[in-house]
C-alpha cells in the first residue's frame, strides 16, 4: 500500500518550505507587476498632451459600418458631419439593415453633401460581416487617410477629425485614438469604464514604448495604402471580430504608429447596461487575442496571470505563512505605485473619479481578464452584432 511508504519527516519538510514557496511566488508576481507599471505605464503617466499641435488639412474619409443603427445615426452622425474641418467625407456603409437606417441616411444625405452611402445586401453565397462592410467603405472612400468610428459613437468636439488628422505625417500610417464610455452611474458602468481605461493604459503605453499591438475601431485611423498593401482583413476575415485590433496587431510598428489622447480627439459611446450584454461583447472581443503575434500574447498573458496570482498568493500568504507584514507591505507598495501613476493617467483619460475604485476594481479586473481569456480561447463567436 502507498501509505506504508508514508514518511512524516518529508511532510514536515514540505510544511517548512511551503511558507517560503508561497512568499517567493508572491514576490515574483510583485516584481513582474512593478515592471509593467514602471516600464510601460509610466510612459503614459508622464506623457504630455500637446495643446499647441499644428493642425493639418489633409483630406480625410471617415468610415462607419452601420447595421440596424437608425437611432444612433440620428443622434450621432450630425456631430460628425458638422466637424470643423475643411476637406472630409463621411462614408457610411449600410450593412444589411432591417430597420429605417436607409431612410435616415438618405434624409441626412439631402442636407450634407459630404455624406456618401454604401449599401451592402445579404448574399446567399457567403455571410457578410463588419470586415466585409468596412472593406466596401474603404474601397468607396476617395481619400488616402481613413478615420474609423462606430454609429453609436459621438466625437468629444468639433475638432475630432482635425486632432486625429494632425498626427499623420512623415512615416505615420496608423493613429491610435481613445474612446471612453459615457458615465451614467452605477457599479457596472463604473467597472466598464475602469476596464476601458485599463485597456487603454496597456495599448497606449506599449505603443509609446515602441511596441504597438492593438487599436479600437471606435477611434482609429490609418491609410488606404497600408490597408491594401497588406491585403486588408484577408488573413482574419474568417474571424467575426478583430477589424481593429487584429489589423493593428499585424501592421503597426514603432516607426509607423502614433497615439492621440487629446480630450478633443475622444469619441464617446454608451456602455452596456446589463451583465449579459457585457458578456456577449467581451466574449467577442477576447476571442481575437489568441490571433495576436506571439510576443504580444506572451506580454499580455504574463501581465494577466501575474496580476491574478499576485492577489491569489497574497491571500495564501495571509493564511498559510508567518509573513503577514511582508505580504501587506508588497500589496501596499504596489497599490501606492499604481495610485501615483494611474492618478495622472485617469485624469488624462477623463476618468479621474474612478481612481478611488482602484483597490477593489484592480482585483476584479485581473479575475475578469483570466476568465474571459479562457472563454475567448474555447468559445467561437459567429456574429458581430
Amino acid at each position: 500500500m502507498i501509505f506504508n511508504n508514508f514518511d512524516p519527516d518529508k511532510l514536515e519538510d514540505l510544511e517548512a518550505y511551503l511558507p517560503w514557496a508561497l512568499l517567493a511566488i508572491l514576490i515574483v508576481c510583485f516584481i513582474a507587476q512593478l515592471y509593467y507599471l514602471l516600464y510601460y505605464h509610466r510612459r503614459l503617466a508622464y506623457y504630455t498632451v500637446n495643446d499647441e499641435q499644428e493642425l493639418r488639412n489633409i483630406p480625410i474619409s471617415v468610415i462607419i459600418s452601420a447595421r440596424n443603427e437608425e437611432e444612433n445615426l440620428k443622434n450621432n452622425l450630425p456631430s460628425i458631419l458638422d466637424q470643423e474641418y475643411p476637406d472630409f467625407e463621411v462614408v457610411v456603409v449600410n450593412d444589411c439593415s432591417l430597420d429605417e437606417t436607409e431612410e435616415v441616411l438618405k434624409e441626412l444625405a439631402s442636407r450634407y453633401p459630404q455624406l456618401k452611402i454604401v449599401q451592402v445586401t445579404e448574399n446567399d453565397r457567403f455571410k457578410t460581416g463588419k470586415k466585409f462592410a468596412l472593406t466596401m467603405g474603404i474601397k468607396a472612400a476617395k481619400n488616402e487617410h481613413l478615420l474609423f468610428t462606430d454609429a453609436d459613437c459621438q466625437p468629444a468636439s468639433a475638432n475630432w477629425i482635425a486632432r486625429m488628422a494632425a498626427n499623420f505625417g512623415g512615416d505615420t500610417e496608423i493613429v491610435l485614438g481613445y474612446s471612453p464610455y459615457q458615465r451614467t452611474g452605477g457599479l457596472l458602468n463604473s467597472f466598464i469604464r475602469f476596464e476601458t481605461v485599463r485597456t487603454a493604459i496597456n495599448y497606449i503605453s506599449t505603443a509609446l514604448a515602441g511596441n504597438p499591438y492593438m487599436g479600437i475601431g471606435r477611434n482609429l485611423a490609418y491609410t488606404k495604402t497600408l490597408f491594401f498593401k497588406n491585403k486588408g482583413f484577408a488573413s482574419h476575415m474568417h474571424v467575426m471580430s478583430g477589424d481593429d485590433d487584429l489589423f493593428v496587431n499585424e501592421n503597426a510598428t514603432a516607426a509607423n504608429t502614433t497615439i492621440v489622447i487629446h480630450p478633443e480627439a475622444f469619441t464617446y459611446s454608451p456602455a452596456k447596461a446589463t451583465l449579459p450584454a457585457l458578456y456577449r461583447q467581451k466574449r467577442r472581443h477576447m476571442g481575437v487575442g489568441k490571433l495576436y503575434k506571439s510576443t504580444h500574447r506572451r506580454m499580455l498573458s504574463f501581465d494577466a496571470m501575474t496580476g491574478f496570482f499576485f492577489y491569489g498568493f497574497f491571500v495564501l500568504c495571509l493564511f498559510f505563512t508567518p509573513y503577514l507584514y511582508v505580504a501587506l507591505g508588497l500589496l501596499l507598495l504596489r497599490t501606492i505605485t499604481q495610485m501615483i501613476l494611474y492618478y495622472k493617467i485617469f485624469r488624462k483619460l477623463d476618468a479621474k473619479n474612478l481612481i478611488w475604485y482602484l483597490p477593489v476594481f484592480d482585483l476584479v479586473y485581473y479575475v475578469y481578464l483570466n476568465i474571459f481569456g479562457l472563454i475567448g480561447t474555447f468559445i467561437k463567436t459567429t456574429q458581430w452584432k
